[in-house]
């Protein structure tokens, strides 16, 4: 049975999210882990280095431009869990509004990171982030935290938190703390 939207837009809703694996025919599997990662919207460190960066105006963000190729940038990785299922419906669910890329374009407007994720409620579930020139992921980053404080949302769920993501402010809580902070950004929408 194939992976629907609505069976990813459920599993958000109560705290779980699918990732596909390749040494196993790319056979989807959702996960609910004990500890989830989260970026708090009022501790995101931005580094003298990134400062530097945004202050250069060496990028430039785009939202929604080129989804389908931020999502294929992010699964051309080693250990892969995107899948074209994945793909698929992710690039379904952009089409109906609930999937969101940020691109960061170098100054001749070639995409050069990005990151993707999937918005419901005050909620954004990032996936995946790539980049091809250094900090373009991160600014990426920066302006999906801006666009999500101006549209009142509360979480931005990283799934796993990694050395990268610790780097940027990114803390871990507990399964029952994430799905009552998860409870609370789903009760409205984002005005």
């Amino acid at each position: 049975m194939s992976l629907t939207t609505q069976q990813v837009l459920y599993g958000y809703s109560i705290g779980i999210f699918p990732m596909a694996h390749e040494d196993e025919n790319e056979k989807i599997y959702w996960y609910e882990p004990e500890m989830r990662g989260i970026i708090p919207l009022d501790g995101l460190k931005i580094s003298k280095s990134l400062r530097q960066t945004l202050r250069s105006q060496k990028f430039h963000v785009t939202i929604n431009q080129s989804f389908e190729q931020v999502i294929r940038l992010c699964s051309d990785r080693k250990n892969k869990w995107i899948s074209e299922e994945i793909i698929r419906v992710y690039c379904e669910l952009h089409e109906m509004g609930f999937a969101f890329s940020f691109e960061t374009r170098n100054n001749d407007g070639k995409l050069v990171g990005g990151l993707y994720g999937v918005a419901l409620g005050r909620a954004f579930f990032g996936e995946s982030m790539f980049f091809k020139e250094t900090d373009a992921s991160k600014v990426a980053l920066v302006y999906l935290v801006e666009w999500m404080k101006s549209y009142n949302f509360i979480l931005l769920d990283t799934q796993y938190i990694t050395d990268h993501l610790k780097r940027l402010g990114a803390n871990e809580m507990t399964k029952e703390d994430y799905l009552i902070v998860l409870n609370e950004a789903l009760k409205t929408d984002i005005t």
